[in-house]
């Protein structure tokens, strides 16, 4: 809405009482009343969404029902929400317009009962529960309030100096400008009547409420308490950015974050961590910091400060200063419509070397996987999954079970991630000429027993790994595939023979990573009948099933998981699989020989069975996992994962 529109809006909320709402449960009741004042609901219409909402298996609130019911659409909401001033809370008024859940509310109100003094808009945006940016789209859509971007160089400094500096640590606000006698002010939450009270008691009832971004309104109250004369973050100095870096760095090891996103947008630079295999907003900034962020990532990366033009790679080793710890990271740099994205990956494993009796196969599968592919003389054991999937932490658990003594183990890897004893590890480096392809064409002449290839990325190296297994070596690598099958068609496409894969492949581990159900804070899982009708399942296909879902609590930063868990697919090749391939079958026919020859376990039914042991949510299992055949029950599952 432009602000010229808003004194309008104002004195029609100004003749409207407001209305007051009681707990949590009744801010449905109070925006549903306001619909059948209006006349767009009626109370029948009222009373039958109350019935339907009581038996709902999910969750769903008043408005979501009116509108699935076609009863009512966003435009007759947003119109009615900008004439009447609600007197709600803003966790109350995002749950009942259907942008978050009770459930999620609830977990945010907890953490506020341990830290009074937070704001709940600030606790909803900090712990993910919703974006930002999509709050205050919501507010000012549906609210009619002015958005407005703080920027400490143009903001009236007597206004500013009317408001103490204790107030500003306790409030959500800034006044941004007078004009006709009334005052703008930005709120982080316009909803927050107590800041609205402390506006009011500074420059009495004729102000005008905007809402801005919390990180703006934040960086303006604390560039006028250091008494910065000019421009946002001090005028993004040295000493400011290389701080901006390294808190982020450091952020990321404590927050076990797997990836750092530095983003560009069209007016932020919104900062993403992955942990536990999804991305979450870490913080957002002003635009002005980006550009000498990125000079300051590139001039630790190697990188050509003065190329804006191109992409870019790099590596970074950090040694962090608060903690001691030394960060390997690598560093990619993408040239986008709003400047250059930056994706830093870390490649430091907290933990330790993981065994393969520890990486979460189920015993049968582990027991096939040891017996039929790692104790084979020779042939290629190939593990698949996108990225981020826990390949090379399996990749590496094979290499430690096969070392010893007797066998010589070389490695060509980009970049090397664990250090072994005992094994001959080679690190790509192509600025030295160090190269994938003359890598493999030495790593023959080095009489190796099992040569060990970070990734199959070509045809070169597939064919080199072939020629190795012919002339009696065992290889090891990883590819980037969906399944188990889907490794031997893409083979077929980079124009490898049948044949060939047929007398060389050992087998085929597909993966994932799942996060893990928090131990603290499982609750029991009922599931809907869509999953059911997903997983084309009665109630009989799982009983027996220990299903859990996490609440969400202080210790998971109220996501409901904590840590990961590996989810697996082993497809052996015996005789009847290779005579499929031989023969160039499809991939549906070459995973249902798979299924009644081999014992192969899909990804989807290895998912299922974890969560019916409590350990995975069903819900991620059928959000993540690929649904290629109709999953056999439970009760079978168990017996051919020897469970």
């Amino acid at each position: 809405m432009p602000e010229s529109s808003t004194p309008v809006s104002q004195k029609k909320a100004e003749k409207l009482p407001a209305i007051q709402t009681s707990p949590t449960s009744q801010s449905g009741d109070a925006i549903a009343r306001l619909l059948v004042e209006h006349g767009l609901i009626t109370e029948a219409q009222l009373i039958y969404a109350k019935r339907v909402k009581t038996k709902l298996i999910s969750d769903r609130s008043l408005i979501e029902i009116f509108k699935e019911l076609r009863l009512l659409t966003n435009r007759q909401l947003n119109q009615v929400l900008k004439q009447q001033r609600l007197n709600i809370r803003i966790g109350d008024l995002l749950v009942e317009l259907g942008h978050i859940r009770q459930s999620e509310l609830d977990a945010a109100l907890a953490i506020q009962a341990e830290n009074r003094q937070q704001k709940i808009g600030d606790i909803l945006v900090e712990y993910g529960f919703i974006d930002e940016h999509r709050l205050m789209e919501i507010l000012a859509s549906k609210l009619g309030y002015p958005f407005v971007e703080p920027v400490f160089a143009n903001i009236d400094r007597e206004l500013l100096a009317q408001v103490p500096i204790k107030m500003f640590a306790q409030h959500s606000f800034v006044p941004i400008a007078r004009s006709d006698g009334r005052v703008t002010i930005a709120f982080a939450d316009p909803l927050d009547l107590e800041d609205h009270e402390a506006a009011d008691r500074v420059f009495g009832r004729m102000i005008l409420p905007a809402i801005g971004p919390r990180q703006a309104i934040r960086e303006v109250i604390e560039l006028y308490r250091r008494g910065a004369q000019r421009g946002i973050v001090e005028e993004a100095d040295d000493s400011t950015i290389i701080g901006i870096v390294n808190s982020l760095f450091d952020d990321a090891m404590q927050q076990g974050a797997s990836d750092i996103h530095i983003e560009p947008m069209k007016d932020r630079l919104r900062i993403r961590f992955r942990r536990d295999g999804v991305l979450g907003v870490h913080k957002e900034m002003s635009m002005d910091v980006a550009a000498p962020v990125t000079t300051r990532l590139k001039v630790m990366a190697e990188a050509d400060i003065a190329e804006r033009r191109r992409h870019q790679d790099g590596r970074i080793l950090y040694e962090s200063a608060t903690t001691g710890m030394t960060l390997d990271l690598r560093v990619s740099f993408y040239i986008t419509v709003h400047g250059e994205k930056i994706v830093l990956r870390l490649m430091n494993k907290k933990g330790e070397l993981l065994d393969i009796d520890d990486i979460g196969m189920a015993p049968r599968m582990l027991q096939q996987f040891r017996d039929d592919a790692l104790a084979s003389p020779s042939g290629i054991i190939v593990i698949t999954g996108p990225t981020g999937a826990g390949k090379t932490t399996t990749l590496y658990s094979c290499v430690n079970h096969l070392n010893d003594l007797e066998t010589s183990i070389i490695t060509a890897e980009e970049p090397v991630e664990y250090v072994l004893d005992g094994i001959t590890q080679c690190s790509i480096n192509p600025k030295i000429g160090v190269t994938f392809t003359e890598t493999l064409r030495h790593i023959v002449r080095q009489d190796p027993d099992i040569i060990v290839m970070g990734e199959v990325r070509d045809t070169f190296s597939a064919e080199t790994a072939i020629q190795a297994s012919l002339t009696g070596h065992k290889v090891l690598t990883t590819f980037h595939t969906e399944d188990a099958v889907g490794g031997l068609l893409r083979l077929l496409n980079m124009g490898i023979e049948a044949f060939l894969i047929a007398s060389t492949i050992n087998c085929m581990l597909a993966q994932r990573l799942l996060r893990r159900i928090c131990p603290h804070c499982t609750a029991p899982y009922k599931p809907t009948p869509d999953e059911y009708r997903l997983l084309g399942y009665t109630h009989g296909d799982l009983a027996g099933a220990d299903l859990q879902i996490g609440r969400g609590c202080t210790a998971c930063r109220f996501t409901g998981y904590k840590g990961r868990v590996g989810i697996f697919e082993l497809l052996y090749l015996n005789d009847d699989v290779k005579e499929a391939v031989l023969a160039r079958k499809t991939v549906q026919e070459i995973r249902r020989v798979s299924i009644e020859t081999s014992g192969l376990i899909t990804l989807l039914e290895d998912g299922i069975a974890k969560a019916a042991r409590g350990k995975v949510s069903l819900p991620e299992v059928m959000r993540r996992l690929p649904r290629t055949l109709k999953p056999r029950p439970l009760h079978e599952l168990r017996r051919l994962l020897g469970e």
